[in-house]
């Protein structure tokens, strides 16, 4: 596999050309004193894309960003970016990092130092955090069929080419799905899967007979959900090209459409800069603009509806979830026994959908504690 070093590097002129485009956004009316009841408040939005046209340094950010290891490779001649950060330990535990939607590899980079510094017992982390096929500075898929079945088929691909036989992997989002995706393809690879969430999927299969209380709860908080915050994915799902012009075209759209998430999804008691900073949540934003892959990050979930879906299938190797309390729909353990090898279940005390930005401390203490499960674990058979 032909390993490139890969240095981001964005011309100013496309940066101009954001902030010129900024400057003459064409502002919506709002009902006054809504909050964000309606969608992304405007008050909000004025104020973020404001310090995105006037004070935002993304030169800045590029040094930042690129102060990590950043490769390119063709993986069955499709083009990844990733990140290869190799730990300080006497044992080094490789592990593949999957984000989602609507972030990016900027999703982990809080954890890198975090994971790639041994403790007291000398393990650490060879870290591989790869931009999904669409997202980032990965190529966008040209052909139908790019769904999380292929993406865990090339991330198990990528592995390989660097060298690791066994390894860990966490998911959270979309990367919950590849990461399940894996363990079902190639078990024998895997040493452990370590999952913010339970891959979405499962709560659109058919349900079991035998459900539990909390389980029949969990199906019914997420239907609530599907019809009070669900139609962004179901518009992905069905129509992500009709989308994809806005978004590519309107860095305020942009902005827009994914904000908003992150406002409902953290655990931010409705200020989001309690846990992000500006800068944190327009380098995500900038990373979107600048590769113009608003749209073909939308269309992994075009991909996922209209593929058939697995049946569900047991997964025997060992597996660890961390459920934030303020994640869109929480699952109890019992839903995630039926499916999964459960052998730590976290429940923090704090924390939203972005686990790795928001509590990323507390996320790689539950990292750590679990790859001592692993490492003493019998392979599986």
């Amino acid at each position: 596999m032909d390993i490139q070093p890969f240095t981001i590097c964005i011309s100013p002129y496309i940066i101009e050309d954001l902030r010129e485009r900024l400057g003459r956004a064409r502002w919506p009316d709002e009902i006054a004193g809504s909050g964000w009841e309606y969608g992304t408040n405007m008050g909000y939005l004025r104020e973020l894309c404001t310090h995105w046209g006037h004070g935002f340094d993304w030169k800045e950010q590029e040094a930042v960003l690129n102060g990590f290891h950043h490769f390119q490779t063709k993986v069955d001649d499709f083009c990844l970016h990733f990140i290869h950060e190799q730990g300080s330990g006497i044992r080094r535990i490789p592990l593949l990092l999957i984000h989602g939607w609507p972030d990016s590899f900027v999703r982990f980079l809080k954890l890198v130092p975090l994971l790639t510094n041994a403790g007291a017992d000398g393990v650490a982390f060879d870290l591989v955090i790869p931009s999904i096929p669409g997202f980032g500075f990965s190529e966008k898929p040209s052909k139908p069929g790019m769904d999380t079945r292929k993406c865990a088929e090339l991330f198990a691909g990528l592995m390989k080419g660097l060298g690791y036989k066994k390894y860990m992997v966490h998911g959270g989002d979309t990367g919950s799905g590849i990461a399940e995706e894996m363990a079902l393809q190639y078990p024998g690879r895997i040493m452990g899967l370590h999952l913010t969430d339970l891959p979405y999927q499962h709560l659109l299969m058919a349900k079991p007979e035998d459900l539990k209380p909390v389980e029949k709860a969990w199906f019914a908080s997420g239907q609530q959900w599907q019809m009070q915050e669900g139609a962004y994915a179901l518009e992905q799902a069905t129509k992500p090209q009709t989308l994809a012009y806005a978004l590519n075209d309107s860095p305020v759209g942009l902005a827009a459409w994914i904000i908003e998430k992150f406002h409902s999804w953290s655990d931010c008691q409705g200020n989001l800069e309690t846990v992000y900073t500006r800068d944190e949540l327009l380098t995500n934003l900038t990373v979107y603009w600048v590769t113009q892959t608003a749209g073909s990050a939308a269309r992994i979930y075009y991909e996922g509806m209209h593929h058939p879906r697995r049946e569900e299938q047991k997964i025997n190797v060992p597996a660890a979830f961390y459920i934030s309390p303020k994640d869109l729909v929480p699952a109890p353990r019992e839903a995630a026994d039926r499916i999964f090898s459960v052998k730590q279940w976290t429940q923090p005390a704090r924390g939203g959908h972005f686990a790795a930005w928001e509590q990323p401390q507390s996320l790689a203490e539950d990292l750590f504690s679990f790859a001592r499960i692993c490492t003493a674990q019998p392979e599986p058979a």
